[in-house]
C-alpha cells in the first residue's frame, strides 16, 4: 500500500486489525485504563455572558438606573445575601449554594482587556497576557507537564473540534461529540482488509499509523465506557444537556479521563437579551443540576470540580436594542463537594467605579487557573502559566 492510497483510506476509519505490532502494543494499554485522581469539568459560556444579569446586584440603585428595562426586578431574583442574587433561571443552582457547594468569584478578568470575542477567548484559553499571542492552551500545557504517557482522552472535549485550551506543545486533548458516532466513523471494513507490511516506526507513514491507531483505540474504549452506565437525572433536551449527560456517564463508568470540556454558545446578546439569556441560563442550570445529581447518586461529587467561565462580561449600561455590548470583567462559578470556601469569594462589583464604562477586574483569571492546577490537579501552575500567581484557597 503506497502513501497515497493509505491517505485516501485512512479517512474511512479503523486500523486496529492492520496496524504494526509496535503500535498495537502501545495502544492496547489505552483500552484497559481506569480513572485515578480528581476530575475537572470546564464549562464555557461562549459569546460573552452578561454577568450582571446572572449574579444580580439587586441592592444597587446604579444597576437599575443603567438598565431601566433590562434589569432583573428585585422581586424576581433568587436572593443569596443582602446584596446579590441569582437570575431566576438559575433556580436549580440555589441548592448548591445553600449546601456550600458553589463558589462565585466576582469581577474576574485580566489587565488591558480585549473586547474581541476571538482575542479574549484566545487569552482565556491559552492563559497568556493580553500583550502576547500564545499557540498552546493552558490545559494542553498541563498535559505536557504532568500527564506524559497518559491516553489521548485523559482530557476530553465533548465537541467535534478541539479548542485551543486543549492543545499543548507536545500533547493534545481528545475531541468527541458522540461516542457511538465516533466508533462508527472509525469502524470500516474496507480499511480493515488492507494489509500493512514493512511500516517504519519513523517518518510520515509511521506517524499516520500511530495517530489513526490511537484514534481507533480511543473510540473503541470511549464507546464501551459510554455503555457501562446510563444517567438517570433530568437533563435538558438540547445539545448542551446531552453533552453533560455523556460526561456524567463516562465519569460514573470510571473512565480514565481527568478533564472534561464542554461549551454552551449563544451569549452574544447585543439585542433582545432578556428572553435569550433566560433560555440559555435555564439550559445551563438544569444541565448542571442534573450532572451534579448523577454524580452525587454515585458518590462522586467530592472528586469533581466544575468551573464555568465566559470570555468577557457585558457593559453596565443597556444599549438601545434591548441588549448589552461587549464588556470586560465577569463572574466565574466553581462547584464541587469539597470546597474550602463557598458562597461569594469576594464583594460585588463596584458599579460606581468604572473604566471606559466597564467593570474593573479584581481577580486575574490566571489565579483561578493556578489554584485549580496546584490545589486540585496537583500540577505545577508556574510551569503551565509561565509565572507564579497567588492561590485562592478555594479547594
Amino acid at each position: 500500500m503506497n502513501r497515497r492510497s493509505f491517505l485516501q483510506a485512512s479517512t474511512l476509519a479503523s486500523t486496529a486489525m492492520m496496524t504494526p505490532a509496535f503500535l498495537r502494543s502501545m495502544a492496547s494499554a489505552y483500552t484497559t485504563a481506569s480513572r485515578s485522581g480528581k476530575i475537572l469539568i470546564v464549562l464555557q459560556l461562549s459569546g460573552g455572558n452578561d454577568g450582571l444579569n446572572t449574579v444580580v446586584p439587586y441592592a444597587d440603585d446604579i444597576y437599575y438606573q443603567k438598565r431601566p428595562s433590562l434589569a432583573i426586578k428585585a422581586n424576581e431574583v433568587i436572593r443569596l445575601n443582602e446584596k446579590q442574587a441569582l437570575h431566576p433561571a438559575l433556580a436549580p443552582l440555589q441548592n448548591l449554594y445553600d449546601q456550600g457547594e458553589l463558589c462565585i468569584v466576582n469581577s474576574v478578568g485580566y489587565p488591558n482587556p480585549d473586547r474581541s470575542h476571538f482575542r479574549s477567548m484566545d487569552i482565556w484559553q491559552t492563559g497568556s497576557p493580553a500583550s502576547e499571542n500564545w499557540s498552546s492552551g493552558w490545559i494542553g500545557r498541563y498535559l505536557d507537564s504532568a500527564c506524559v504517557g497518559k491516553p489521548p482522552y485523559h482530557a476530553l472535549e465533548v465537541n467535534d473540534g478541539l479548542s485551543l485550551a486543549m492543545k499543548g506543545k507536545i500533547s493534545n486533548g481528545f475531541a468527541m461529540s458522540d461516542a457511538k458516532r465516533l466508533r462508527q466513523a472509525v469502524d470500516n471494513t474496507r480499511l480493515k482488509n488492507l494489509q500493512a507490511t514493512g511500516v517504519s516506526q519513523s517518518g510520515n507513514l509511521g506517524y499516520l499509523y500511530k495517530t489513526l491507531t490511537e484514534t481507533t483505540d480511543a473510540a473503541a474504549y470511549l464507546y464501551e465506557q459510554s455503555r457501562v452506565h446510563k444517567a438517570t437525572a433530568d437533563y435538558p433536551n438540547v445539545a448542551f444537556g446531552k453533552d453533560l449527560k455523556q460526561i456524567a456517564e463516562l465519569i460514573t463508568a470510571d473512565t480514565a479521563t481527568q478533564i472534561y470540556y464542554a461549551s454552551l454558545s449563544g451569549f452574544d446578546t447585543h439585542a433582545g437579551q432578556k428572553g435569550r439569556q433566560q433560555r440559555l441560563l435555564g439550559q445551563y442550570a438544569q444541565g448542571v443540576a442534573a450532572l451534579v445529581s448523577d454524580l452525587k447518586a454515585n458518590n462522586l461529587f467530592d472528586d469533581v470540580l466544575i468551573m464555568t467561565f465566559s470570555e468577557f462580561g457585558r457593559r453596565l449600561a443597556q444599549n438601545g436594542s434591548g441588549g448589552t455590548d461587549h464588556g470586560t470583567a465577569n463572574n466565574l462559578f466553581l462547584m464541587g463537594g469539597k470546597l474550602k470556601k463557598a458562597g461569594f469569594y469576594n464583594d460585588a462589583p463596584n458599579l460606581s467605579r468604572l473604566q471606559d464604562a466597564d467593570l474593573i477586574h479584581q481577580v486575574d483569571f490566571r489565579q483561578c487557573y493556578a489554584s485549580i492546577i496546584d490545589d486540585w490537579l496537583e500540577g505545577d501552575s508556574q510551569a503551565v502559566l509561565g509565572q507564579q500567581f497567588a492561590g485562592m484557597g478555594i479547594f
